[in-house]
């Protein structure tokens, strides 16, 4: 191998990639990120929230100095059909309260702060340079390829967490090609609103205080996928993500779904009368457990979106990256110490995952995109049911409650039958035990 040019090389300036290159930086390690953006969060997008715990075992009370938009007090579940929603959440003073358990941001704003942060700890970052390949010396990772003239840097390992797409992971074989049942498109808007519009809409106090909502049931006609809006201090997070292969099988446009969620009666009065200031999309990784790739091989780990860490069930993408990004640097450390890069020793990384949250919990849901591609009337039967039921339940009309509620049980047996109600009450279980 030629000489190397840095210890260790990171791919890709998002939190999975910027994690691991703090952890590395505050070891002494000569480590370069590589990011194709004009800055760090340029080219990054997410729905919008950002979870504490992990970043916050990083830098401590990070979001004290962080440019973050509200902490999260109360967040919603809305079942939706066209004309209604059936509204379930939690809204507590302990997230009122710091730490604090989420945020609501924009990571053109976060990474490009967190960026900072690492190149304060001894980080070298270099903006829009695309790297190519992987270069490769008798089965080892030895370093990358990048579009630069004379742009080859060498390492004693490469860490990819160059998103979903991640071209470096599919070039070494570790995963497959992408397929469109395996990721979702998200399309989102950002639009303003004053703050006492926000306050007074979604019952805060002050420009601190945020909530979420996040939005599923019949109005998606059975496609798997989700709705959200996220305030931010002077402005809401509204978008819509959706499986790429429903989309197609549909025919249905994204930004024409995005155009009905903002429409519908539930949603327009939060909306009403802001003004778009940003639109966005971006290929969010759905697949789940099942779709993890290998993530590990000579001088090489996959970090983030790259090695398809989201759990899509609760939403959540930013932590699992930070979190795997961390644990890829502290395996590094370890191999460093060992004077070993093989895959052998690498695999410890995987191992350490499987041993957080970040694996268990998406262990946890791993028969769920199965599930729900099998029994798509989960997403729409179901849930409409509810939502007449509780419709029926609070319209006072002179009929007796008893006579509601036997109204209700006649209307379960005839749509469902019990039979078929007590064979996916134990798909369900058997799929999540």
């Amino acid at each position: 191998m030629k000489k190397k040019d840095f210890d260790v090389i990171v791919v890709g300036a998002g939190p999975a990639g910027l994690s691991a290159a703090y952890v590395l930086a505050k070891a002494g390690v000569d480590v370069i990120i590589i990011e194709r953006g004009k800055f760090p969060g340029s080219k990054n997008v997410m729905g919008g929230i950002f979870y504490r715990e992990p970043m916050d075992d990083l830098i401590p009370d990070f979001y004290k100095e962080a440019p973050v938009e509200r902490h999260i007090i109360e967040q919603r579940m809305w079942l939706l059909d066209d004309v209604s929603h059936f509204s379930m959440g939690i809204k507590t003073q302990k997230h009122n309260s710091e730490p604090y358990n989420c945020f609501s941001v924009f990571r053109a704003h976060f990474d490009k702060w967190f960026a900072k942060k690492v190149v304060e700890a001894g980080a070298l970052l270099i903006n829009e340079t695309v790297v190519t390949d992987p270069i490769v010396e008798d089965g080892k990772v030895v370093g990358v390829k990048t579009d630069r003239p004379q742009g080859d840097l060498y390492a004693d390992c490469v860490i990819a967490a160059d998103g979903v797409q991640s071209f470096l992971a599919r070039s070494l074989g570790l995963r497959k090609k992408i397929t469109p049942d395996k990721v979702a498109l998200g399309v989102k808007e950002v639009i303003g609103l004053s703050e006492e519009q926000i306050n007074d809409r979604f019952g805060v106090k002050s420009d601190d205080e945020g909530v979420t909502i996040e939005m599923t049931g019949p109005f998606l006609k059975g496609m798997e996928g989700m709705g959200w809006i996220y305030t931010n201090k002077n402005s809401l997070s509204i978008g819509i993500g959706v499986i790429i292969d429903d989309l197609v099988k549909h025919n249905v446009n994204p930004n024409d779904l995005l155009e009905s969620l903002k429409s519908h009666p539930s949603v327009l009065p939060l909306i009403e009368g802001g003004e778009t200031k940003e639109y966005l999309a971006h290929v969010i990784p759905e697949g789940g457990y099942k779709s993890i790739p290998k993530m590990y091989t000579d001088g090489f780990m996959v970090a983030g979106d790259a090695a398809m860490l989201v759990d899509s069930v609760h939403r959540e993408g930013s932590n699992l990256a930070v979190e795997s990004g961390k644990l890829a640097a502290r395996t590094y450390l370890e191999a460093r110490e060992a004077g070993d890069f093989s895959e052998r020793m690498l695999s410890k990384y995987q191992e350490k995952l499987e041993d957080t949250f970040v694996l268990k919990d998406l262990k946890f849901y791993r028969n769920l995109p199965e599930l729900l591609e099998e029994k798509r009337y989960l997403l729409t039967e179901y849930p409409q049911f509810i939502i007449d039921a509780m419709t029926e339940i609070y319209t006072v009309d002179g009929v007796p409650k008893p006579d509601k509620f036997k109204k209700i049980k006649e209307e379960l047996k005839d749509r469902f039958g019990y039979v078929r109600l007590a064979k996916d009450i134990y798909t369900i279980w058997r799929k999540l035990r």
